[in-house]
């Protein structure tokens, strides 16, 4: 299952297509230890330049949705879109905010579903912010006189199912208070309930996921990150609010690093984080860590296409990996998802849905 996002809707998109083969070149290939500097991350004999791709003709994929809120009549926005499923349900939180994203009063709301396209009537996930709300002077506004929630992503701790978001002011990107905290879901009260402080100066760009040495690991932007560069937690073993920070050297300098993404390589050892380039060099870039995230080689820019834009991927029960993500360097149209058999290079790319601008995915095999 592939839910897609537009500015004004939450969308769930579910696939339903075969996959095609072609060759993948093994010049210069990538490897975590031995070639961290390769750029290749995408191959085939179905293009000659990645930025050159024409994704109008790219095999399609045949899919349906389903529109999980509308704030259209209300000239809202959606936005940082997250999936799970969990106790028989799937779970989707968003942020969910007045005219722009990420504006004064921005709270999180949540919705569940038993298959996946009937869906729940959306309630509040978060409280509005501290003097925040639709009564403020402050609200639909960009301030540091006011604040915001932003959706974080879902993460079963410990058999409690949490739900992750991040507080702080709403002027930029991010605010001096900036916080990242937890709601746990209580099935007696049918409600969130507020578990408390994660980190402080924290906000990350998805829930944690389990290192193979049973710690977890999430990326963390502080809110000087622009200035610092990208780090990532570890820990939450003994405790949700224990961590310790590391950074990715090099994630302000040559690009301006933005929302990474990181997943676990075939060897159950090796990790290989991605960034989106703010600085629109049009490709993202790689990382590799082969110490459990503790350190990691400088980003290298690769050959996959990028509208620098959010994406999202997971590995498949049969070991494929996939990515979902905007490829296009001119505009977030289309939706593509490509494939690869060991995670660091990808040899299909097939076209999801566009004719629009529609971003920011999140996607679960389930």
């Amino acid at each position: 299952m592939i839910k897609l996002f537009a500015k004004k809707y939450l969308v769930v998109i579910v696939l339903m297509a075969g996959l095609f083969s072609c060759s993948t070149k093994k010049d210069n290939y990538p490897d975590p230890r031995a070639n961290s500097v390769s750029p290749v991350m995408l191959a085939g004999d179905w293009f000659e330049a990645s930025h050159d791709i024409e994704f109008d003709k790219l095999p399609k994929v045949p899919w349906e949705h389903v529109v999980v809120s509308d704030v259209l009549a209300k000239d809202g926005v959606n936005q940082h879109n997250y999936l799970i499923h969990h106790d028989n349900r799937f779970w989707i939180m968003w942020s969910d905010g007045p005219g722009v994203e990420d504006r004064v009063g921005q709270v999180v709301k949540y919705a569940t579903s038993e298959d996946g396209l009937n869906w729940t009537t959306p309630k509040l996930l978060t409280p509005y912010p501290p003097n925040s709300g639709p009564d403020s002077p402050h609200y639909n506004t960009r301030t540091e006189e006011g604040f915001r929630w932003i959706s974080r992503g879902f993460w079963v701790y410990k058999g409690d199912l949490l739900a992750l978001a991040s507080l702080d002011e709403a002027a930029g990107f991010f605010g001096k208070s900036l916080e990242l905290r937890a709601f746990r879901w209580d099935e007696e009260a049918d409600a969130w309930m507020d578990f408390g402080l994660v980190h402080d100066n924290a906000i990350n760009n998805f829930p944690p996921k389990q290192l193979p040495s049973g710690e977890w690991l999430m990326s963390r932007r502080t809110y000087d990150y622009k200035v610092k560069g990208v780090e990532f937690l570890i820990g939450g073993v003994e405790s949700f609010d224990q961590w310790k920070s590391f950074p990715v050297l090099g994630t302000n300098k040559g690009l301006t690093a933005e929302e990474p993404y990181w997943w676990i390589l075939p060897n159950g050892k090796d990790l290989m984080a991605l960034f989106r380039d703010n600085q629109k060099s049009g490709y993202l870039y790689r990382s590799f860590s082969v110490d459990n995230g503790s350190t990691w080689s400088l980003p290298v820019q690769t050959n996959f296409p990028d509208a620098t834009s959010k994406f999202h991927g997971i590995r498949l029960s049969d070991g494929r990996y996939v990515l979902v993500s905007n490829p296009n360097p001119k505009k977030r149209d289309p939706m593509t998802i490509s494939i690869s058999n060991d995670g660091m290079v990808f040899d299909k790319m097939f076209y999801l849905t566009g004719g629009r601008q529609i971003d920011y995915p999140h996607v679960l095999q389930h």
